[in-house]
């Protein structure tokens, strides 16, 4: 009896061994958007040109005083300048563009996600987001429960579950 159960011992097979490790990684990401505004100021330009044209003064015309900070003024040449030969064939062109002034300081509430900037030449805003009832949550048996926010906001769950047999 003793020598079958040695026989019985070497016929069986042999254990197996291995290491195993389970990972489990849940996270929930909320996120509100900010108020964000981007400007391009525009700067003054004036330009004036033509053929067989006599402006009478400089000074008439054209762009007035620089002043740092503040928009620049424009008065018309209008009638103050004339044709050179009578007898020729004449063109004249002025053209200006109105820059824009330093502004004052802008306000943002972040509360509220509104916010009043000054008008330049180029803006792009976009309003801010309102959390409102924004909300995630993981439970103890992977479940994952994510309340939507209003507007200008994201919510983001995910549950990794990882086996490695080695």
């Amino acid at each position: 009896m003793k020598k079958l159960l040695f026989l019985l011992f070497l016929l069986a097979p042999a254990s197996v061994r291995a290491d195993i490790t389970h990972k489990v990684t849940s996270s929930v990401k909320l996120q509100v958007d900010a108020a964000a505004s981007a400007a391009q100021r525009i700067g003054s330009s004036y330009s004036a040109s033509g053929t067989n044209v006599t402006i009478d003064t400089d000074s008439e015309g054209g762009l007035e005083s620089l002043t740092a900070g503040s928009a620049v003024g424009y008065t018309p040449i209008g009638t103050s300048w004339g044709i050179t030969d009578t007898n020729e064939s004449f063109s004249f062109s002025e053209s200006f563009t109105e820059g824009d002034a330093t502004p004052s300081a802008t306000t943002i509430d972040a509360t509220a996600g509104t916010a009043d900037l000054t008008q330049y030449g180029i803006v792009t805003t976009t309003g801010g987001g309102i959390a409102g009832d924004l909300d995630g949550s993981i439970t103890s048996d992977h479940s994952i429960d994510i309340t939507a926010g209003n507007a200008g906001t994201s919510a983001t769950g995910q549950i990794i579950s990882e086996i490695h047999v080695k």
